[in-house]
């Protein structure tokens, strides 16, 4: 908890983020004034400390980021981690080698955000040691169980991949976390997706940092009727919202300092697995409207030089 709060309260992870405390303060101040009728004379920082919020005003890209050195573990690989920002600022997990918000509604992530590179993916970790697992960082009422993907035709399909985190076996351990996890049509999770994972984890070759923020998709079709529904099956006795689509936002730097940006958008069924994967590529404004998320203000706060690759592109 002392590692997230670090990590929260560092100016440089969040750009541009103004948070809205009225409610959270008024509240903290009613409760103080019916405790003690003398004037209040408490500093805001003292009255943060009594209410469940997080105080990030205003906060602006900084330049205190601690240098991280491979394998190196804690605040400073989260940070390096969340170099671009968040999308969003809710629920938010640490782990050893990914950060993901979740989504207690739905009982799966809302992002997972992992950061690759040729030394993360290199080790001695074996994904036959790990086992998928509760989050028990999670309440009971809202996390997924191995029950609830037993007989459902479903697999427990990785957010943050397996393969990425061969550099500690506690990383890879961490990412069978069902909390990391969303119900995946087998033959999509098996083939396309994991040719999608492959093709992320080829790129450490050709450049410096790649950052992968994946996540589920639930988005609306025509019914017979003529209008739009947003419609998705639910799983297991704790109702696991089974995405209709799954989306991987690729973040590329170069040694230069460029940064590239590919967004794709996979439907959660099978998907023939020659099918080249350019015919994914979205505009990431359409994944950015859908999901919720934000990434292009944050990833500009970063750099002066983005180029986003789409359907046609090079």
């Amino acid at each position: 908890m002392k590692t997230m709060n670090r990590i929260l309260n560092s100016k440089w992870l969040v750009s541009g983020v103004s948070l809205t405390l009225g409610t959270g303060i008024g509240a903290g101040l009613v409760g103080l004034k019916k405790a003690n009728e003398s004037p209040i004379r408490e500093t805001l920082s003292d009255i943060y400390k009594r209410i469940p919020i997080i105080p990030i005003p205003n906060v602006d890209a900084a330049t205190d980021l601690s240098k991280y050195h491979t394998g190196q573990v804690g605040t400073a690989r989260a940070t390096e981690i969340m170099k671009y920002g968040f999308p969003a600022l809710t629920h938010i997990k640490n782990r050893e080698s990914y950060v993901l918000s979740y989504d207690p509604r739905n009982r799966t992530a809302h992002w997972v955000i992992e950061q690759l590179n040729i030394p993360n993916l290199t080790g001695e970790s074996d994904r036959k040691c790990s086992e998928f697992k509760e989050d028990d960082s999670v309440h009971v009422y809202h996390r997924s169980t191995n029950w609830d993907y037993k007989g459902s035709g479903f697999d427990r399909g990785h957010l943050a991949a397996a393969a990425n985190h061969k550099w500690n076996q506690k990383a890879m351990d961490e990412t069978f976390y069902l909390s990391n996890t969303a119900p995946q049509n087998p033959h999509l999770n098996q083939k396309a997706w994991n040719g999608l994972e492959k093709y992320c984890r080829s790129l450490t070759r050709h450049y410096q940092n790649v950052f992968v923020c994946t996540g589920p998709l639930y988005l609306p079709r025509t019914e017979a009727d003529g209008k739009m529904y947003v419609k998705y099956q639910v799983i297991g006795k704790n109702n696991v919202a089974v995405p209709t689509h799954f989306f991987k936002v690729v973040i590329l730097e170069k040694r230069s300092g460029e940064v590239e940006l590919r967004s794709y958008v996979m439907p959660n069924a099978p998907v023939d697995e020659n099918t080249p994967l350019e015919r994914f590529l979205v505009p990431v404004e359409s994944i950015e409207r859908a999901s919720g998320l934000l990434f292009v203000p944050n990833i500009m706060k970063r750099t002066s030089s983005l180029r986003a690759i789409t359907a046609g592109g090079k």
